[in-house]
């Protein structure tokens, strides 16, 4: 008994230097000091289906999802439709947003032949192995992480799924022996519990799961147009806070014009006194492919009301296509479905191997 409480010791002593480590394994979508030759890896990362992604989407997330198709040969993206139902959902709303999500996705430039696009719901070993791992995740591990903090406060308290989602996202990277996740810088911590679930399950059962890295993205976050001190977000009450992939461009238009900036008329980029201007540079940069310095320079002799005329026709000129694009596919609702479909079929090709090896390694077979 002795020896095995010292081995034990030893090992959360060791454990412990190692969460603790500064070599976190966090690098920028663009780092070029990972160890792995260009393509090697495996990349995952998931969206919840709430409809038609906005501009923060597709300039936090979708735009780097689409580039990473030609840096990496495994490449696989969920709508996860799991995650989506810790809060309530309408059930034909929800099969309605899985489509319409998956047809921004493509409409973005997620191909089907490059990456693995699958409906989370469908792969069963997802749950299964969010079982396994669930059963090594301490209860204070997930109350400390700010998601739970954050949704449990706004509902004044929180299902078992909003508790526990965190180890099905870990369950989700995990089952593709994923190596790369990009992520945003709130869900870090997240990805550090996937991490942290990988050393404990190949301590207890031998090495299966890499430890995935994250891939930050270098485009800063767009924030509401009406209260820039928030980030974008779909669910914002003011319908001019948010400019979606399927807004018109007369829509898109207006919503910039009543952006919130200041008082003064010349055009800076200084997010910490100047958020709303400063959003709305950070916007016109990221559209029109330019630095942060040149969209600046673009705006020399304007104020800030015919500035934000140039901010929304590059908005306009980037999602025209995407907008047409998106209402083309959901047209063709067998087509969506067919694609989805056989991501399904090609995403448990992947998952059930990993699965049926995590049942041995437990002793379930």
């Amino acid at each position: 008994m002795a020896l095995s409480v010292r081995c034990n010791v030893n090992y959360l002593f060791r454990f412990i230097q190692r969460c603790n480590s500064p070599k976190r394994l966090l690098c920028a979508a663009s780092c070029a000091e990972t160890k792995e030759p260009p393509g090697a890896g495996r990349v995952f990362s998931g969206i919840q289906p709430t409809g038609v992604p906005h501009l923060g989407n597709y300039l936090g997330a979708l735009e780097s999802w689409v580039a990473l198709q030609n840096q990496y040969s495994s490449v696989l993206y969920s709508i996860v439709d799991l995650h989506s139902i810790t809060q309530p959902q309408d059930p034909a709303r929800l099969r309605t947003n899985i489509l319409d999500m998956a047809a921004s996705l493509l409409a973005c430039g997620i191909d089907p032949e490059r990456s693995i696009l699958f409906q989370q719901s469908q792969v069963c070993e997802h749950a299964e192995l969010s079982w396994v791992l669930g059963c090594l995740t301490s209860m204070p591990r997930l109350r400390h992480l700010p998601q739970w903090k954050m949704k449990s406060k706004q509902k004044s308290e929180g299902s078992v799924g909003l508790y526990t989602y965190p180890v099905l996202q870990a369950a989700d990277i995990l089952l593709y022996r994923s190596t790369h996740v990009p992520v945003g810088e709130d869900q870090v911590q997240h990805l550090e519990l996937a991490q942290d679930l990988a050393r404990i399950f190949n301590h207890h059962y031998g090495d299966l799961f890499p430890e995935p890295r994250a891939l930050l993205s270098s485009t800063r976050k767009v924030k509401s147009l009406r209260d820039p001190s928030a980030k974008m977000s779909k669910s914002d009450p003011q319908k001019m806070a948010t400019v979606n992939l399927t807004d018109s461009p007369e829509d898109i238009f207006l919503k910039i014009r009543r952006a919130v900036t200041d008082f003064t008329s010349e055009v800076t980029f200084d997010p910490e006194t100047r958020p709303g201007v400063s959003n709305l540079v950070t916007i016109h940069a990221a559209m029109a492919m330019v630095s942060v310095e040149e969209a600046v320079s673009q705006a020399k002799g304007l104020d800030t009301g015919a500035y934000k005329q140039l901010v929304a026709e590059a908005v306009i000129q980037r999602l025209m296509p995407i907008r047409e694009e998106i209402e083309r596919l959901r047209a063709d609702r067998g087509h969506l479905e067919r694609v989805l479909a056989q991501g399904t079929h090609r995403a448990r090709e992947l998952a059930a191997p990993v699965l049926r090896e995590v049942r041995q390694r437990v002793g379930f077979t």
